[in-house]
């Protein structure tokens, strides 16, 4: 036996006979299979017991493979979905894809080669697995969607953020694809970032890495460059003095805030004496600390 009893492989075939000889084959290599003639009954079976991979016949009557995928992927978001097919359906291929599966073997089934894929897609699974729930954990804003940009697993953070930019949006996830999509393929080659202004607060996605047929993103609520207004918000000055004290806090010297802001050096230097005093401060750089704190609020 090569694999633990608890390796659950849910099998759906409406022919009795390929279900016996797939039954006997996942036995045999230690494996508990469960059994299912029809898109309902797997349906059924999914929602009572989580199995470790499926492996879903594409042509069934009344609810056809497709179908009971995507019905699956809802109950079963991170379960491998192993499609058969005929050798020559490339079409039935193409929408196993499509409604989401990661694999397919061609008809008649070699027990042989379905048993490597089931393996090779369980131990992936909980790879995967074991580090969403670090990065679940860890508290990171991770995410990873496919060619197509459409969410694949995201860790609670990325939902809650989600949810709370997107209060006048019924499907923010589509709006997320959609605005993803055409970025992807740039963006897997050379490791770019994208801001996005399609929900309430802008986002910033950065590209991690590639894994496997996935892309692993990370998001985040993009910084807005704060100006000199929240200065004069925030403070008891003029605008024109919000505006010498911003450039304060970026270092600069008088002669370089007069030269920014077309005004004279002892201009400069006259806001400035006045910013000390409304601030009660004596130097440059106590005002300095208390603008960059504000701005970085």
């Amino acid at each position: 036996m090569n694999n633990k009893i608890s390796d659950v492989v849910l099998v759906v075939d409406d022919s009795p006979e390929s279900l016996g000889m797939l039954n006997v084959a996942l036995n045999t290599e230690g494996y508990t299979p469960l059994v299912a003639l029809n898109g309902v009954q797997a349906i059924s079976i999914a929602e009572k017991v989580t199995p470790d991979v499926v492996l879903l016949d594409a042509v069934m009557p009344e609810m056809n493979g497709f179908e009971t995928c995507k019905r699956l992927r809802q109950i079963l978001p991170n379960t491998p979905i192993i499609f058969m097919t005929g050798l020559s359906d490339v079409e039935d291929i193409v929408n196993g894809f499509e409604a989401g599966g990661i694999d397919y073997v061609t008809k008649p089934i070699s027990p042989d080669e379905v048993i490597v894929r089931i393996k090779t897609h369980i131990h992936t699974a909980k790879l995967a697995l074991s580090a969403q729930n670090a990065l679940d954990h860890a508290g990171s804003n991770v995410l990873c969607v496919n060619d197509n940009g459409c969410l694949s697993w995201a860790t609670p953070f990325v939902y809650e953020l989600i949810d709370s930019i997107s209060k006048f949006d019924s499907t923010p996830w589509v709006t997320l694809s959609n605005a993803l999509k055409d970025w992807l393929l740039e963006a897997s080659e050379n490791r770019t970032s994208l801001d996005l202004r399609c929900f309430d607060s802008p986002l910033t996605l950065s590209y991690q890495r590639k894994q496997g047929e996935l892309h692993l993103l990370k998001i985040s609520k993009a910084k807005e460059k704060k100006t000199a207004e929240v200065l004069k918000a925030r403070l008891p000055i003029t605008q024109r003095e919000s505006e010498v004290l911003y450039w304060l806090s970026y270092g600069k010297t008088s002669w370089e805030i007069s030269q920014i802001l077309e005004l004279s050096p002892r201009t400069v230097n006259k806001h400035l004496e006045q910013i000390y005093k409304k601030l009660g401060v004596d130097n440059r750089t106590s005002a300095a600390a208390i603008s960059i704190r504000l701005l970085e609020e």
